[in-house]
């Protein structure tokens, strides 16, 4: 098994928050020496050309990031999708985050069924969501919430001025008596 690929997986799976160099020895099993290999084959890979990302140490952490030197395609990316309306995905996001804030990316996940990470991060770079804090639950996950460009965004002066919602209770049907419903047998007498 190629573990430098394997290791490039975990930093890609980690994301921004990176994976520590003891982490990442851990899971792969794997003393300092091989690790250390490990690295430099994954850092001789991206120092060509034809790669978009690189790997960054950042003190004890380690993770994926985009090169420098395409900084301006980056860019042009950022202000496009920030003159953009927000997608029916992304106002789902907001407002799961607005009524349930401060709540985890998993929780949001879990109430829309499908992973909102991407959304997430295009919601943060807008400034319309911010990280209020960290969980207590195991990882401790940040906590997000609206930011005053939300309000602004939607004309709200706090969000109490969000709409109320009605939870819809689906009444369960009665077991009615056979005689009682509507079919009822006509008496011929």
């Amino acid at each position: 098994m190629n573990l430098a690929a394997v290791l490039e997986g975990l930093l890609f799976v980690v994301g921004e928050d990176g994976l520590s160099m003891d982490q990442a020895m851990s899971i792969l099993e794997v003393d300092q020496k091989t690790f250390v290999s490990l690295l430099q084959e994954l850092q001789d890979s991206y120092v060509k050309e034809e790669r978009g990302i690189r790997l960054s140490a950042l003190g004890n952490h380690l993770k994926l990031t985009t090169k420098k030197e395409h900084r301006v395609y980056y860019q042009k990316l950022v202000e496009k999708e920030d003159d953009s309306l927000l997608s029916q995905a992304a106002l789902e996001t907001l407002a799961i985050i607005a009524y349930n804030q401060p709540i985890t990316r998993v929780n949001v996940d879990e109430i829309r069924g499908i992973s909102s990470s991407h959304i997430v991060r295009r919601l943060l770079s807008k400034g319309l969501i911010k990280e209020i804090g960290k969980s207590d639950a195991p990882g401790r996950p940040i906590l997000y919430g609206v930011t005053k460009d939300f309000l602004d965004y939607f004309g709200l002066s706090s969000l109490e001025e969000l709409p109320k919602i009605e939870v819809i209770e689906e009444e369960a049907e009665d077991e009615k008596d056979l005689f009682a419903s509507k079919y009822q047998e006509i008496d011929s007498n």
